[in-house]
């Protein structure tokens, strides 16, 4: 009897072992222009390529509602915003509702979540977390476990959450198979590099983009927002010129320091930055222009300690030989802006924030160099992970998974997405919209404040400058894509945006 039961924990054993490992990182605010994978020439990211390199990498993986709280709502819970209840920031995430990590307990996986979530609650479905309250700070952050209880540890954010990661790796059951979420505060506002890389591109005097001074002709969403380099980005918060040290309260930005972190900032942004700044005395487009510099060098220095850190993650992987069976995918929660369309921020159905990086390396299964064109939403992301770990995928899930898609084993992808934005007036006064994106096409409807359709064919127009809603040339193609986006809207029982559309019979 003693022999049987032996074989049979043997057994259990090495099928967990052979159900991969996952490990899903998840950047806040990080563009696709800001990593050399995708090609960009602005910055160097050698830790996130080697993801890319040694797997798949998607050029279309774009989001269903681009901000920060909702997008990982979505990866929760494979669900759109409408359908998990999370669809604006700073809201409190429905505990009760099923998320995906709860699957994979169910199938005898440890799960874990260490850094930022950002969902103003502690969701079920993992077995140890260690996260940073709210938005987390970049310096000497506060981390909160599962019961709650609140940790201040000195020390920059990046480090420390790669720190907590490979603690969480080293202590786990190596007996089961295991998913780590590990969530990086870098690269969201306001852009706070490590000591190390403060001044890491000084000397990169960085291209204006083509539509740095776009007019915004024939798009009235995008004339009537609040989030340009110009207007919105303070010289004071965002760009540390003359920053205010001893603001009071825990919120503080710089009271948190230590003396010699302080001494070192201080050093770098006072009687460097802001004093050049006093010299130059800038104007007009002169001081519009520096300030997108300084803010090129401080939102790339910032993402400098998280690749950083993912290329140590990948060393102990390496190392431990966990990475012979481990999943590793690197992604945000949506993209942003450098200063195209002269703005920062991301909420727009338009490409540069629609779209999100992603990459994935599944050791044996996914070859090295995929290069993938298909349409991806983040409400795949969920049922990806679960077939991938042999779990069972819950019908109430929206999204599909596109494993098949990264091995090459699937014909007639859907290649279309849906997309649905809520929150306005605060705090970037963006007017909600809805819409679909297809391989060739983006179709929005913008609604609430604004009444408007815009269309765009992406093939032609990468940088939606041109909405050609209203060209008669393109009235069957406007028929087709609103008749594919009536159909999304009933499939994914989008009420709100239902009504919008029957309304203009």
């Amino acid at each position: 009897m003693k022999s049987i039961l032996l074989f049979l924990l043997c057994s259990f054993s090495l099928l967990a072992q052979q159900k991969p490992n996952i490990i899903f990182i998840i950047s806040d605010d990080h563009t696709s222009q800001a990593i050399s994978a995708y090609g960009s020439k602005i910055t160097k990211t050698p830790n996130i390529d080697r993801i890319a390199k040694s797997g798949a990498i998607l050029y279309n993986n774009v989001v269903s509602n681009s901000i920060c709280g909702p997008s990982r709502a979505t990866l929760l819970t494979g669900k759109l915003s409408h359908k998990n209840g999370y669809k604006e920031n700073e809201k409190v995430f429905n505990i009760n509702q099923p998320v995906f990590p709860e699957e994979l307990q169910k199938n005898g996986y440890q799960t874990a979540w260490v850094g930022k979530m950002h969902l103003g609650a502690l969701p079920n479905g993992f077995d140890y977390l260690n996260i940073l309250p709210g938005q987390g700070h970049y310096y000497n952050p506060e981390f909160i476990d599962k019961s709650n209880t609140k940790t201040r540890y000195e020390g920059y954010v990046s480090n420390l959450v790669e720190q907590f990661s490979e603690e969480w790796l080293g202590k786990r059951d190596p007996s089961k198979p295991f998913f780590l979420v590990v969530g990086h505060k870098a690269t969201h506002r306001s852009w706070l590099p490590d000591l190390q890389d403060l001044g890491a591109y000084d000397q990169v005097n960085f291209p204006l983009p083509a539509n740095f001074y776009d007019t915004y002709e024939g798009r009235i969403a995008a004339a009537d927002q609040d989030m340009t380099v110009d207007k919105t980005m303070v010289l004071r918060e965002d760009l540390k010129i003359h920053a205010n040290y001893d603001a009071p309260g825990n919120n503080g930005l710089y009271n948190r320091f230590t003396p010699a972190q302080k001494a070192k900032f201080y050093d770098y942004y006072e009687n460097k930055v802001s004093k050049e700044f006093d010299e130059k005395k800038r104007s007009g487009k002169a001081l519009v222009e520096w300030k997108f510099q300084r803010y090129m060098r401080d939102y790339l220095a910032t993402a400098n300690s998280m690749d950083r850190n993912i290329g140590k993650l990948l060393d102990y992987l390496e190392k431990t030989g966990l990475s012979k069976n481990t999943v590793v995918v690197y992604t945000s929660d949506q993209g942003f802006y450098l200063g195209e369309h002269g703005w920062f921020d991301k909420r727009f159905i338009y490409e540069e924030s629609l779209k999100t990086p992603f990459m994935i390396s599944y050791p044996g299964v996914i070859k090295p160099g995929t290069k993938v064109q298909e349409v991806i939403s983040n409400i795949d992301w969920a049922p990806t992970l679960l077939n991938i770990a042999q779990t069972k995928i819950p019908s109430e899930i929206q999204g599909k998974s596109f494993l098949p898609v990264l091995t090459g084993k699937v014909s007639g992808w859907k290649n279309e997405s849906y997309y649905h934005y809520y929150e306005y007036p605060q705090p970037h006064h963006v007017a909600p919209h809805f819409g679909i994106r297809t391989a060739q096409y983006t179709l929005v409807r913008f609604y609430g404040p604004l009444n408007a359709w815009e269309l765009y064919d992406i093939k032609k127009d990468p940088a939606n400058m041109h909405n050609v809603y209203q060209d008669p040339a393109m009235k069957s193609v406007v028929a087709q894509l609103k008749k594919q986006l009536k159909q999304q809207i009933l499939t994914y029982e989008d009420d709100e945006a239902l009504k919008i559309m029957d309304a203009e019979k």
